[in-house]
């Protein structure tokens, strides 16, 4: 299928496509001509792009986990320890926020007491 099709079968678009050749995670299609032509191999790595970029993994980061791809299997075992380390990044964030949260919590109650007990227009 042609480059437009693959773009619709996996939710993308051709500007994505051309970029992720561009940087080597998605490899070169067969050629007809001037025509890109892409299998359905193409199109679950797509969706698997897709799907991991919406899970906040960044293209360098998918550079290295398909780099042992390069046409074959899918480096499923690459995947999981990149989807353990992301798990850990997002746990370490959510703990870093949530103390942000708690302290500006903190915060509001110590103001809202001062205001209180030392207005401003009474100065």
């Amino acid at each position: 299928m042609y480059i437009g099709q693959a773009a619709q079968r996996a939710g993308t678009t051709i500007k994505s496509i051309r970029h992720y050749e561009s940087i080597g995670l998605l490899p070169a299609p067969r050629r007809q001509g001037k025509y890109r032509l892409y299998d359905q191999q193409s199109i679950e790595l797509l969706i698997f792009i897709k799907c991991a970029k919406e899970m906040g993994f960044r293209l360098r980061e998918l550079q290295t986990i398909l780099a042992a791809h390069h046409g074959e299997a899918m480096p499923w075992d690459l995947a999981q320890q990149a989807i353990e380390a992301k798990k850990r990044e997002i746990n370490s964030s959510i703990a870093e926020l949530t103390r942000q949260y708690a302290q500006l919590e903190g915060f509001e109650i110590d103001l809202e007491r001062a205001r209180v007990e030392c207005p401003l227009e009474n100065l």
